[in-house]
């Protein structure tokens, strides 16, 4: 069985370390055999860190992502190229990532501490049920006080939505990192993605993240500047000058 942390930021987004960094640390201080960079409105961490896994001939594999901001919650976009643009309604973003090849998984569903995507937006698209615009998945082991604030309600939910269940760390400190994960048969990110369209992945979960370990202040600190993360790509995006053809 593979194993497979499906939820993770760095520096290119809100987390606290770099591409490299948590590329190294999957690779000598983990058991995961796959991670996915999902960057908050921002999927160059991952092409970065599967450029960066296989330069250096490491065993991971590395699933490029982003956590899109939509009008109705983050959703992670996994097996991407272009990060999809934030703040569209959620059908239109399921498009985009579909259109481009990728999954679509609802991270800490019905969540209340952060931008999340409601049960009124996953039953009203169960019902919809309509090709390509529809969620690949749903995580629900996340150990983040964001995950576990509304893990069991989620967990009941999808006995009705029935979408394939994953699990991921949400970490942005490497220590946290490996604490949530997927088990799917087999190894690698083809194998991943038939998991998943299968129903075949297991989510599971070591332990809830403990702030001492980063300290208040960084555990603070990383509070804001995720708040601040799509504001300040947004902002970005806004100045970046036009090209001229």
């Amino acid at each position: 069985m593979g194993r497979a942390d499906l939820h993770l930021h760095t520096r290119v987004s809100d987390g606290f370390a770099t591409v490299e960094a948590l590329v190294d640390f999957a690779e000598h201080e983990t058991e995961l055999d796959l991670i996915a960079v999902t960057d908050h409105e921002d999927a160059t961490g991952g092409h970065r860190a599967r450029e960066y896994a296989a330069r250096r001939g490491y065993r991971i594999d590395v699933v490029a992502g982003a956590e899109v901001t939509t009008r109705q919650g983050h959703l992670l976009a996994l097996f991407i190229e272009d990060c999809p643009r934030s703040f569209r309604a959620i059908e239109q973003t399921l498009e985009d990532i579909h259109r481009q090849g990728g999954l679509a998984v609802v991270p800490h569903p019905l969540s209340w501490l952060t931008r999340s995507i409601s049960r009124r937006t996953l039953d009203r698209l169960h019902v919809r049920a309509e090709p390509g615009v529809t969620f690949d998945a749903i995580e629900t082991a996340n150990p983040s006080p964001a995950g576990r604030v509304t893990a069991s309600r989620a967990l009941a939910g999808n006995r009705t939505w029935n979408l394939p269940e994953t699990g991921g760390s949400d970490a942005h400190h490497l220590v946290h990192a490996a604490t949530g994960w997927t088990s799917f048969p087999g190894s690698g990110p083809e194998a991943l993605r038939d998991a998943l369209k299968s129903h075949l992945t297991v989510p599971g979960m070591s332990r809830y993240p403990d702030l001492r370990e980063v300290g208040l202040h960084r555990a603070a600190l990383g509070l804001a500047w995720g708040y601040a993360a799509t504001p300040r790509k947004m902002l970005r995006a806004v100045r970046r000058p036009r090209k001229v053809h």
